[in-house]
């Protein structure tokens, strides 16, 4: 799974973060897998809260409320961020930076003042459109602002800082999980269903696949994946520690299929040729560098002329899927045997 934005980010102004006031609350639920442009709609507003899960089979849950332009709930807050710190604490005295703060909706709300026209909600929106639409590059506090007609600083009100814009990009574009399979399903087809519908996430979100890792999954809507991938695992007998490794086995694949799937795909679609032409290129030129004598084993698989056409993505992956999960049965037998 994506694993939420980056590190700290330069392209933050003087004095910092801002107080409270920022933007809407992530945590509400609405139709459509993403909850704002990214579910294949880049010009689409994003979904206002319901208060509920709609009938869409997505599941999405809509990134922010439309109709509150301050920042998040004051249930479980000690003290505010206004002090310009990194976040604050929480029940249990734990600190969350902003980002997550605004994903979970545990910042302070004013009870004064008048509601601002710019939100959070619009914020992420227009980042995410701008990131289907040309790519995570072209994602600057700048030029989210130019697409909304505001200025820059106006936009440091509800986000702190890009990194934090890439935190609430991912958990609005990712949305909340599907109900993939009733409960009682065999974990095997459960953990599949699991990685397919993750895998349609990335595709559908090529730029979430950009978006540098910080950290283990820590906003809703990515929590609520792992829990899926979590459940799916119950009654195979493993333990926790195996169980979140088995996860993070079968998320590290899904990602790095997306990875190089979109990136192979880069390079056909560099091309004026179709992909079976490309691949047919790039092995008769391997057939005139690779020496057979140096290297026999590539040789065979150069004569064999399984290069000279291009598969199916769909293939590679469910082939990859299949060896993983043959494995992971394996350790579930061993397990059961040995208990």
């Amino acid at each position: 799974m994506a694993d939420g934005g980056s590190g700290r980010e330069d392209e933050r102004p003087t004095g910092g973060r801002p107080g409270p006031g920022a933007g809407g609350r992530p945590g509400s639920r609405a139709g459509g897998p993403a909850g704002t442009s990214a579910a294949g709609r880049p010009d689409a507003p994003a979904a206002a809260r319901t208060g509920s899960r709609t009938d869409d089979p997505a599941g999405g849950r809509a990134g922010f409320r439309a109709d509150d332009s301050a920042a998040g709930r004051t249930a479980g807050r000690a003290s505010g961020p206004a002090d310009g710190g990194a976040g604050g604490p929480i029940g249990g005295g734990s600190f969350l930076p902003p980002a997550i703060e605004a994903a979970w909706g545990v910042r302070e709300r004013p009870s004064k003042g008048p509601r601002p026209s710019l939100t959070l909600d619009r914020i992420v929106g227009a980042a995410v459109s701008l990131a289907t639409a040309e790519g995570l590059d072209a994602v600057s506090m700048g030029r989210v602002a130019k697409e909304l007609g505001v200025s820059t600083m106006s936009l440091y009100r509800y986000v702190s800082a890009k990194s934090e814009l890439y935190v609430l990009m991912q958990e609005a574009a990712t949305g909340v999980p599907p109900e993939l399979t009733p409960p009682g399903t065999d974990w095997r087809e459960a953990l599949a269903a699991w990685a397919w519908a993750m895998r349609e996430v990335y595709h559908r979100n090529l730029w979430l696949l950009r978006v540098p890792v910080a950290g283990p999954p820590a906003t809703p809507n990515m929590v609520a994946w792992w829990e899926k991938a979590l459940v799916a695992l119950e009654g195979t007998g493993l333990d926790e520690g195996a169980v979140l490794s088995v996860t993070l086995l079968v998320s590290g694949y899904v990602k790095n299929e997306a990875v190089l799937t979109a990136d192979l795909a880069a390079v056909v679609g560099a091309s004026d040729d179709p992909p079976e032409e490309v691949m047919g290129r790039y092995a008769r030129t391997l057939r005139r560098l690779a020496d057979p004598e140096e290297y026999p084993a590539v040789t065979r698989v150069l004569e064999s002329g399984v290069l000279d056409v291009a598969d199916a993505p769909e293939d590679e992956f469910r082939f990859g899927l299949e060896r993983i999960l043959d494995g992971v049965a394996v350790l579930v037998a061993a397990r059961g045997a040995a208990s």
